[in-house]
């Protein structure tokens, strides 16, 4: 009951102050972590393809298990010092794997760049929540950009960490968070991270392979309750899911495309290269800055239903153990 009363408690805190600037992330740290392994691992396995597949692989073994055992270690002590620090520490950090509240925020943002503001405000402001470049980025193209992420995000951000806290509490979401981190950070298809980063990027597949799905389901019964086509979504991400080099990542766009009915992906730049993905979903009517709030209540109202599934399934569970 603890682990389940903590994800909820985390939730809460999510909603209320979402990521405050001024509060130490674990994200942050992990980022380091994978920094200095990464210095090392490279002094340590030869430059080849096979050396660069074994440090990549020693990374993506050290990092999380190592975040397992720390923050699993925290919590336990903290509970053998009295079971309400343990209780606050676990609320704590589920509360810090998550992002809703930070990704409703700034995709708020670039909508009201983008009917306030220059065009290279709303530029700025979604290149602080996308990958790609977006210097030379169309209005359109700044609406599409944050539409996605919000729907992309909305698995990795939300439903996949509230997935693993529920199962294993915080630890097992911040265990989870750093798979993610190690992703983003190594799992590039160039020359640098090719092989370096190709272990994080296989077990990054696997991490989100169920929460992408579940996340996208929970999106079109979101379309439903905020009024948008859940027919439309279901539709779209039964055609489009696997319009996407990684597995996982066109599931929900997928989903947000058809409860939309705008057409999202498609080619982009980042570093300076185009890369040349296919289209997600049927282009309608033109994407119009108003389609990032509608984004945002999907994300929120999927978010709730979320939690009130896992709450109710572990409770279950538990009960019958």
């Amino acid at each position: 009951m603890t682990v389940l009363l903590a994800a909820v408690c985390g939730f809460v805190l999510d909603l209320a102050l979402g990521d405050p600037a001024w509060m130490p992330h674990p994200v942050v740290f992990m980022g380091r972590c994978i920094a200095r392994l990464e210095k090392v691992l490279r002094r340590v396995f030869p430059a080849t393809p096979k050396g660069e597949l074994a440090a990549g692989c020693v990374l993506a073994a050290v990092l999380p298990l190592g975040t397992l055992a720390v923050t699993g270690l925290v919590v336990w002590l903290c509970g053998r010092v009295h079971p309400a620090l343990g209780f606050a520490v676990q609320a704590f950090w589920c509360w810090q794997a998550l992002a809703m509240r930070g990704l409703r925020d700034e995709s708020r943002n670039v909508q009201r760049a983008l009917t306030g503001d220059t065009l290279d405000a709303a530029r700025k402001a979604v290149g602080r929540i996308v990958g790609r470049d977006t210097g030379a980025l169309t209005a359109a193209g700044v609406t599409k950009a944050a539409v996605e992420t919000v729907a992309e995000n909305f698995a990795d951000g939300v439903a996949a960490p509230l997935l693993y806290m529920f199962l294993g509490g915080a630890p097992l979401a911040l265990c989870y968070k750093s798979i993610n981190t190690m992703d983003s950070m190594v799992g590039y298809k160039n020359d640098r991270y090719l092989y370096f980063g190709r272990a994080a990027a296989r077990l990054d597949d696997v991490a989100n392979y169920l929460p992408a799905r579940g996340a996208a389901l929970l999106l079109v019964a979101a379309a439903a309750l905020t009024g948008q086509s859940a027919a439309g979504a279901f539709r779209i991400w039964r055609r489009d899911r696997r319009c996407h080099a990684s597995p996982n990542s066109a599931q929900t766009e997928a989903a947000m495309a058809g409860a939309l009915r705008v057409q999202l992906a498609g080619p982009a730049y980042y570093f300076g290269k185009l890369y040349e993905k296919p289209t997600i979903g049927d282009d309608s009517r033109p994407i119009e800055p108003v389609d990032i709030a509608r984004a945002g209540r999907m994300l929120y109202a999927a978010g709730f239903l979320a939690v009130a599934l896992l709450a109710a399934a572990r409770f279950v569970i538990v009960w019958i153990l």
